[in-house]
This record gives structure tokens, sequence and C-alpha cells, in this order.
């Protein structure tokens, strides 16, 4: 369906062109005739198929048309739209877009969420903005600080619902949803349909109407799913090999722990490949500093946690690498969701040892797959796989330049090394030991 026929005002008919949106993707097909009838609406697509402007479009169209001239010539806003989401991350992305699309209407957008300043986000608040996108926590210790008032709200949405609840929002979404006193629209968007997800919609939504364009827990027909069979210990090891001999040059790297993401983003620099971290323990201005390189392409490399899985709006990102295999199942369809997006095509490979058959059996369960194990020849660990699973060695590939040039700096290193203990042995001053004698002479 051409985005002419849904019937949008010529003003956001023209943003949304401007953003390149020539056709509605199916959830929004499905999606906004209901959110502009009036109904609490349950929906869940595949990451990537255009739920926020499924929401977005209609809210922004519906808030315009109901402005009068004197509100839409008024400094002092009031919040007609609030969008709760999981992540910083997602927070901006999702504000972002709906900036995007209401750049020829008098609207205006504002985003809150944990790590800004508080100050600033105070004076926007006071100042007003007819669509607020926040997370839940931000979003509470500003209504304790009495800086933000609900009591205008039309429209509330819940996106990525699932992972919200994942995160253990649930109260927050509770205390939220109480401070909104007078009669409301409600939209739950999320990825997957979880038994947390409908328990709250039941509690939240009503009489709503489900909307569901994909096969729960499915993933995207277009992105190829590996699975490299390898022990714990050489996973870095053959990342490194893989980035290197097929020349990846953007790669989104999902490790279990922050201090695992460190470990391996220091080793890949290491490796001679250029590697940046997003995860909780960085300044939001440091997440975004290093999104901002990875998305240009001046490192190969984002070495993410979880937090990154949902939110990430990388165009035409060509591969996903679980480091580590998520401890849900459904965070799976999550993270090899950041590629592959709008229809487009991606690949997400998996590094699995022993101790991930779980995790993976798991997974396999969820979205109804098994995978084959590929095994890299020099890379076999000392176990048998499973009778299924034999015979599926992969094409043998050539050592990286990125790991000759490693093994020739360790070597380098290694006979400095040994050079400056013998001569330490034989009495001998060692460079070290003159630079530090000249240092001290100087002092």
């Amino acid at each position: 369906m051409s985005v002419d026929a849904i019937g949008f005002s010529a003003d956001l008919l023209k943003a949304v062109k401007n953003c390149g949106y020539k056709n509605l993707t199916p959830i929004q097909q499905q999606a906004i005739p209901l959110i502009r009838s009036g109904h609490d609406v349950l929906a869940s697509a595949q990451t990537g198929t255009g739920k926020t402007a499924a929401f977005s479009l209609p809210i922004l169209d519906a808030i315009t048309k109901s402005l009068s001239d004197n509100q839409i010539n008024s400094e002092n806003r009031t919040i007609k739209a609030l969008i709760l989401t999981p992540t910083r991350e997602l927070a901006a992305q999702v504000a972002k877009n709906i900036t995007a699309y209401s750049q020829f209407l008098p609207l205006k957008t504002g985003v809150v969420y944990g790590g800004g300043k508080m100050p600033s986000q105070t004076k926007l608040l006071k100042t007003g903005v007819d669509v607020l996108v926040v997370t839940p926590g931000r979003l509470l210790e500003h209504l304790a600080l009495r800086n933000v008032d609900l009591s205008h709200i039309k429209f509330l949405v819940l996106d990525e619902a699932d992972r919200m609840l994942d995160m253990g929002f649930l109260t927050d979404i509770d205390k939220i949803i109480s401070s909104i006193k007078q009669k409301h629209q409600t939209l739950m968007f999320s990825a997957t349909f979880s038994n947390k997800v409908t328990t709250l919609a039941h509690q939240i939504l009503k009489t709503p109407k489900t909307v569901g364009v994909a096969k729960q827990n499915a993933t995207s027909g277009k992105v190829k799913q590996s699975v490299y069979w390898v022990s714990e210990e050489r996973k870095r090891e053959l990342l490194s090999e893989l980035i290197g001999v097929n020349n990846w040059r953007q790669v989104l790297v999902f490790a279990g722990t922050k201090e695992s993401a460190n470990l391996l983003a220091k080793e890949l620099k290491l490796d001679g490949i250029k590697a940046a971290l997003c995860h909780g323990d960085k300044s939001q201005g440091a997440r975004n500093k290093a999104l901002e390189k990875f998305s240009e392409g001046s490192v190969r490399v984002l070495v993410a946690t979880d937090v990154a899985a949902r939110g990430l709006d990388i165009p035409d990102l060509p591969f996903v690498v679980n480091f580590h295999l998520p401890f849900l199942a459904e965070d799976y369809v999550h993270r090899i969701g950041r590629t592959g997006r709008a229809g487009k095509s991606g690949t997400a490979i998996s590094l699995v040892s022993p101790k991930d058959e779980r995790f993976l059996d798991n997974i396999e369960k969820l979205i109804g797959r098994q995978f084959e194990r590929i095994i890299v020849p020099g890379y076999e660990i000392g176990r048998s796989l499973p009778e299924q699973y034999d015979g599926t060695e992969a094409v043998p590939l050539k050592k990286s330049r990125y790991r000759a040039v490693q093994e020739k700096n360790q070597l380098v290193a290694k006979k400095r090394n040994e050079k400056q203990a013998s001569k330490k042995k034989k009495g001998k001053t060692t460079p070290d030991q003159k630079y530090n004698a000249k240092i001290k002479k100087k002092r």
C-alpha cells in the first residue's frame, strides 16, 4: 500500500516521503487504521519492520488535527503523547525518528533518559513538549520532583514492552500508568508476545485489537544465520580470523558481560582490528561517540552488551556476531534483528562452545530451527559432536594478516624481553636501566 493511500495530512505526508517512505510495511498497514479508530492495540512484529512509524504517524496526525490556533502559537506546550522505552539508545532513536516525521508540523518532541543532565531535562519539561520519549526510571525521578505534568496525555505507548519487562520495569510502568488519571489510548508494541507481555496487556489495555504480522519469535528470512563450534578459549582468535580473512568492515559483536566486552575489545585491538565499546558502564556521551565512529566506519567492530540489543538503528548493518549466546532465548531474536532490517539482507553468526549448548538448544526450540555446527579446521575441540552434526566442516580459512601481525609483535616483544633479561643476568646495563638513570640524574 502506498503512503499516499492512508490519508495523512499534506505536511505529514511530505515529511514521510522526505524520510524515504514510499509504501507502508505490513505492521503499518494493519496498526495505523486501528490506532486512528481509537482502539487500544497490542502489536508484535519482527524488529526492523517499521514499528516506530506504525504508532507515531497516526499519533502525530491526530495531535496536529486537534490543535487550535492558540495552541499552535503557544510557547507553553503540554505533553499529549508519552512513549516509554527500555534503553537510552532506543529512546534517542525513537525521538530522532519522530522529529523527522514531524519536521513540517507545529509540534515539538523531547527525549528524557537516565544518564542525561537533569538541569537541561528539567528546562525542556518546564518549557513543554507535545511528544515525550522517556525511559521509565528517569521519568519517575522527574515526577517525584514535580518537573513533569502528565494530566494532558492522550496517547501512551509502551515500545519494546517485552524488553522493559525483562529489565524489571514492571513496577515503574505501574507507577507511571497510575499517574495518568484521564482517559487515554494505550498502545503496546513488542518484538515478541511473552507471557509477561500478555499479562500486562490484560491489565492496562481496554478491549485491545491484536496485530501480529509474523510468526512469534521468528527471525527474518533475509538474515543468514550460522553457528561456529569452537572452544571458549579460542573464540576471540576465530573471530579475528573471520573478520580478517573475509574483510568484514562493520561488525556488531555481542558479549555476555561488561567485563568480557572490555577484554574482547582490547584483544581485537591487539590483533590490529579497530574496536569500540557500548555497555552500561560507559557514559551516554561515550556510547554515542562509539556508535558514531562505528556508523561512519572509522572502527570496524562495535562490542556491546544487551543494552544495545534494542534501539541501535544502523543502516545496512551487514554483520552481527554472538560472541556469547544470550541467557534469554528471546534476546537472540532481538540481537540478530540489528541486521537484515526493513527487508534487507544480513549475516548473523554465533560462536558456540560446549558450555553454550543449553542456550543454543533454547534458541533452536524458540525459533523452530536446528543449526548446523560449522567446524573451522584448526579450531577443533576435543569432544565429539552429536551424530546429526557430523561432517559439517567449513572451507579452511587462511591465517589472517591481523593474526600474523599480532604473532610478529609478540615474537619481537619476547625476544626483547629475553635480551634484557640476559644483560641483567650478566650485570650489563639494559636500555630501560639507562633511561631510568638518566631521568634520576635530571631530577
